[in-house]
């Protein structure tokens, strides 16, 4: 491992020398992002409340993980945890209640920093404990630094008061954890140089004073362990949080387990039936990446060579970039190529207008697309998929809820063939499409859908999850419409329409990037 010099020196008068940081091959952890997003640690959770279910070992290719203590069947829940510390993005901490992370209308801003907001008096309150020495810095440094070094500062400031370990459950510490500075590229570095210089300037005089190997590292371990925190509803990434046993779960693409949160601690669920004494593992990356492209991001974003089975053997690379095969005719491989190339130029265009706001213009990107490479790719073809993903999400935005619920069958149509049965984001994609169908007033297949995205975040989210509960709501109302349905359809129609005129559909969310969403929630610089 290379040597890495840093020399600090802040605007207070510190200085300080970063030298030489070697850690024993034995001792190091692979570090886990995960493929969900996950919550603030405000309420107590369920399931496994402590880690009698799991076993520290040392893997010969992985480093240290967790493996079973028992049997395990799908939707277990085998431990959960709080965080260490969380914090609120940087551009949403006037939307976001710094306490419990819900997102509200109107927030009560903080009276002596001016910085953090609440819900009301009971969040405040309850945040007090956390926020007490950060509104003193915000203070006394007279501006907010970003949230790096305001999560370094939350988790330093804890650390100081209570130890090491700050709860009985927790399997390794902070100072165990990977920091990967020797492995960072020079751009990496100069950011984390910025950082800590800032934080040299942030930290109170009157606080613990501490070398800047610690600082460094610290800083390190967020880069390489800082976890996407969500809103209430578990639906998009609002803040980043430390998870200190999390970071034990090594990676496969394959994995036999996924994390999300409920009431506030985060759960490691089983996917399907783990035997004892076999290890725990989550993706880090998203399965619909072909083999070649995970391996890129493994190596460049978490510093380790994949050798699951998956990325030796290539499996299901071939569907996903194949070519439609029509009464046993198939395309060249010219034609595929050229298709897929194609495809993927119409994405940047596509992305393009969809930052511009242009919505319109993403729809007559993605039909232009589609109808060039529809005939020629097939419908596993991962950038095929991507751009039925967009047009989906883009018709419901606009509420051409026909077609959007077309493009949204056809995802779960080649997610269903690519992805693990139990996968997270292939219960996202068809609560989507039940929902959108259900728009367009086509109940059968809304109903459908809806169940089956109910089966599917019944084992990865659990009974008691928010998003859960809404689709067990959105499965019996759409029961009850089917059964009028097939009564007399006539009467479902007249009564939907009377319905709407009433309470017109609400507009959708705005699109968000095909890079974000349920699929992509780990939390990189």
């Amino acid at each position: 491992m290379k040597n890495v010099q840093l020399s600090l020196k802040s605007n207070r008068g510190h200085i300080l020398v970063y030298g030489s940081h070697h850690y024993p091959a034995s001792t190091l952890l692979k570090r886990s992002s995960l493929s969900l997003t996950i919550q603030p640690s405000q309420y107590s959770g369920t399931g496994a409340s402590t880690m009698e279910n799991v076993t520290i070992f040392v893997s010969p290719d992985k480093g240290r993980g967790l493996k079973a203590n028992k049997e395990f069947w799908a939707g277990d829940v085998i431990f959960s945890e709080a965080s260490l510390s969380a914090v609120v993005f940087d551009s949403l901490s006037e939307r976001i209640c710094h306490s419990c992370f819900r997102r509200q209308d109107k927030l009560q801003r903080c009276g002596q920093c001016k910085f953090a907001h609440y819900c009301d008096r009971t969040c405040q309150r309850a945040g007090w404990a956390e926020h007490k020495q950060e509104c003193g810095a915000i203070k006394a440094y007279g501006k907010v630094p970003n949230e790096n070094i305001r999560l370094v500062a939350r988790i330093m400031w804890r650390l100081d008061k209570e130890g090491g370990v700050v709860s009985d459950m927790q399997l390794t510490t902070l100072e165990e954890l990977e920091d990967h500075i020797a492995d960072m590229q020079e751009d990496e570095l100069k950011e984390l140089k910025v950082d800590i210089h800032n934080f040299l300037d942030y930290w109170p005089r009157n606080s613990k004073q501490h070398t800047i190997d610690v600082v460094s590292h610290i800083f390190g371990v967020i880069n390489c362990n800082g976890f996407s925190v969500s809103d209430q509803r578990g639906l998009q990434a609002v803040g980043v949080g430390l998870f200190l046993n999390l970071c034990l779960v090594n990676h496969d693409c394959w994995p036999n387990c996924t994390v999300i949160l409920n009431h506030g601690k985060i759960e490691l669920r089983a996917l399907g039936k783990i035997a004892e004494g076999e290890e725990l593992t989550v993706s880090y990356v998203d399965y619909l990446n072909l083999s070649e492209e995970r391996q890129r991001l493994l190596k460049t974003q978490y510093f380790f060579d994949c050798t699951c089975d998956h990325c030796q053997n290539r499996t299901k690379d071939d569907l996903k970039m194949a070519g439609r095969e029509e009464e046993g005719v198939k395309p060249t491989e010219d034609q595929v190529k050229e298709a897929t190339d194609y495809c993927f130029q119409m994405m940047e265009k596509m992305e393009t207008s969809r930052l511009a706001g242009d919505y319109h213009e993403v729809v007559k990107v993605c039909r232009e697309c589609i109808k060039k490479t529809e005939p020629v790719l097939a419908d596993t073809h991962i950038y095929l998929l991507r751009i039925c993903s967009t047009m989906s999400e883009v018709q419901a935005y606009l509420q051409y809820f026909e077609e959007a619920a077309d493009y949204a069958r056809k995802m779960v149509e080649g997610y269903t063939k690519l992805y693990n049965p139990n996968n997270a984001a292939l219960g996202m994609a068809a609560m989507r499409a039940g929902v959108t169908h259900w728009q367009a007033g086509l109940i059968e297949v809304g109903h459908s859908m809806i169940c089956k995205a109910y089966a599917i975040l019944m084992v990865t989210h659990g009974p008691t999850h928010p998003i859960t509960k809404d689709l067990e709501a959105m499965r019996i109302q759409t029961e009850m419409e089917l059964r009028m349905f097939k009564q007399n359809e006539y009467v479902y129609h007249s009564m939907r329409e009377a319905a709407l005129k009433n309470k017109p559909m609400a507009m959708m969310h705005e699109p968000k990037s095909v890079e974000e969403g349920i699929k992509n929630l780990f939390r990189r610089k």
